[in-house]
């Protein structure tokens, strides 16, 4: 008789348990139209980061020549720079019996 008892408590937590899991659950399925749109808003959205996505990366290729042009002669000024430096330096370094300084160490140029 005791697990009868046992066994009806349990049955009946069980249907509480279900009654409570089909509240908690919302009644109403999407109804079709609105699952329609959703989906139609979803690919247009999609429609749209791929256009937007497509559009930068052609603004980047068309830079792509203006950005090579410029780091170009940016270049070409540092390489004109550095060969001014070196030019002065040698020639005021190479006088008959001066000596120079480099990174090896201290030479004296012999005539």
């Amino acid at each position: 008789m005791t697990e009868r008892r046992n066994d009806s408590a349990a049955w009946q937590a069980a249907r509480q348990w279900q009654e409570r899991a089909r509240r908690a659950r919302p009644s109403t399925a999407m109804s079709g139209p609105k699952l329609v749109m959703t989906w139609l808003l979803f690919g247009v959205m999609m429609i749209l980061g791929t256009v937007i996505g497509l559009f930068f990366l052609l603004v980047g290729w068309l830079m792509l020549p203006l950005v090579r042009r410029r780091m170009k002669k940016r270049m070409e000024q540092m390489r004109a720079d550095q060969a001014t430096d070196i030019d002065e330096g040698f020639y005021a370094d190479h006088r008959p019996g001066g000596t120079q300084q480099v990174l090896e160490g201290d030479y004296q140029v012999k005539e």
